[in-house]
C-alpha cells in the first residue's frame, strides 16, 4: 500500500469540470487532485478576488474525499521567457495575451505567475508546478554557430524576469517546481544545475521530477534525484516508450503528432512505457521525498479514464516506505538461534 498520496493532473482534463472530475477521480481511487489554473478548475484571479473561492474549490475536493497538494500554472510559465508568436494567444488567459505585443505578453504573464503564488497561499498549497519558458531554446542546435555569450545572455534574461518572482513565492510561503522539459530554461541535468546557478540557487526555485522528458532523451533520470535532492519540490509519475530500433523519426519527433507510428518516441500510460519507475520510487525514498506522486496522463493509445484507473493502481501498487534498519540488522544485534 502506498505511503504517498496518489493524485491526478487534471490539465489534460479541462474540458471537464472540477465536479465531474472530482467524482470521477474518486471512483479510480486516487488521494487528490493536482489543479491546473486553467478550463474551470482553478482560477487564479478569482482566487484572489473572491474570498470563498478557495473554500469552494476545496469543498469540491472534500465532498469526493480527495486532497490538494500542488496547483500548476504551465501554460502562463512558458510565456514568462518566450519569444511570443501566435501559438501562445491559444494556451493564455484574455488578460495575459492583451494586445499580444511580446513584451507586454511577458510582462504581463510575470504578473500572473505572481499571482498564481499568492493564489496557492491561499489555497493553503505550498507549490506550484510549471514552465519558465526560454529565449534561447530556438538555439538549441548549434548551426549557424551559436556564440557562449548568447547562450549567457539568455541564462541571464531567465534570472532577470523570475527572481522578481521567486522573491513573491518566498514572501507568501509557496515554492516554484519548474517541470525540467524540453522548450525550458532547464531542459536535463546540465541545463537544470544552469538554471538554478542562474537565479543564486533561491529557495523557492526547485523541480517538479518527471522522468518522462529525460528519459527519451538519453537523460540519466534516476541520477537527477540524487543530483537534486534538496530540489525536489514534487514529482509526476508519467511514462514514456523509445524505440529500441531507428525509425522515421528520432529525438527530434520528425514535426510527426503524438501517436503517429513512426516516432521515435511517445508518451504512454505508467507501467507501458520505458521508464524504471522501481528505480524511481527507491531513488525518491534515498532522498527522503514524502510529497505526492502525481500522474500526469497521457497516452494516445488508450483510452483516458481506462487509462486514469489504471495507472493509479500501478503508482498505489509501486509505491513502498523505506526501512530505517538494514534486512540483516538482527545478525549485528546477536538475534536469533545459531
Amino acid at each position: 500500500m502506498t505511503h504517498r498520496p496518489v493524485t491526478l493532473f487534471t490539465g489534460q482534463w479541462a474540458d471537464l469540470s472540477l465536479e465531474a472530475l472530482a467524482e470521477r477521480a474518486q471512483a479510480w481511487e486516487f488521494d487528490g487532485l493536482e489543479l491546473a489554473c486553467w478550463g474551470d478548475h482553478f482560477d487564479v484571479q478569482r482566487a484572489l478576488s473572491d474570498a470563498a473561492y478557495c473554500r469552494q474549490r476545496r469543498a469540491v475536493l472534500e465532498k469526493n474525499h480527495l486532497q490538494v497538494y500542488a496547483i500548476s500554472n504551465h501554460l502562463v510559465g512558458q510565456a514568462v521567457c518566450d519569444l511570443i508568436d501566435a501559438r501562445h494567444k491559444g494556451i493564455l488567459p484574455d488578460h495575459v495575451w492583451g494586445d499580444g505585443d511580446p513584451e507586454g505578453v511577458r510582462a504581463r504573464a510575470a504578473d500572473e505567475m505572481k499571482a498564481t503564488a499568492r493564489a496557492a497561499a491561499r489555497l493553503d498549497v505550498s507549490v506550484v508546478n510549471g514552465f519558465t519558458g526560454s529565449s534561447i531554446w530556438h538555439l538549441l542546435y548549434s548551426f549557424p554557430p551559436v556564440d557562449p555569450e548568447t547562450l549567457e545572455r539568455g541564462f541571464a534574461d531567465f534570472r532577470d524576469r523570475w527572481l522578481p518572482i521567486l522573491d513573491v513565492f518566498a514572501e507568501v510561503g509557496v515554492r516554484f517546481a519548474l517541470e525540467v522539459h524540453p522548450t525550458e530554461i532547464a531542459f536535463d541535468v546540465v541545463t537544470a544545475q544552469r538554471a538554478l546557478d542562474a537565479v543564486g540557487g533561491h529557495g523557492a526555485f526547485g523541480f517538479n521530477y518527471d522522468p518522462s522528458h529525460l528519459g527519451y532523451q538519453g537523460v540519466d533520470y534516476v541520477d537527477f534525484l540524487a543530483r537534486f535532492a534538496d530540489r525536489i519540490y514534487h514529482a509526476h509519475m508519467k511514462d514514456v516508450w523509445w524505440s529500441d530500433r531507428p525509425r522515421g523519426s528520432g529525438v527530434f519527433g520528425g514535426h510527426l503528432p503524438f501517436g503517429n507510428g513512426e516516432r521515435y518516441w511517445d508518451f504512454r500510460s505508467p507501467g507501458r512505457g520505458c521508464i524504471d519507475f522501481e528505480e524511481v520510487i527507491r531513488a525518491l525514498n534515498r532522498i527522503g521525498y514524502e510529497g505526492p506522486l502525481s500522474i500526469e496522463w497521457e497516452d494516445s493509445g488508450m483510452e483516458r479514464e481506462h487509462g486514469a484507473r489504471e495507472a493509479c493502481e500501478f503508482v498505489r501498487q509501486l509505491d513502498y516506505p523505506s526501512s530505517d534498519t538494514a534486512f540483516d540488522a538482527a545478525f549485528e544485534r546477536g538475534g536469533g538461534d545459531s
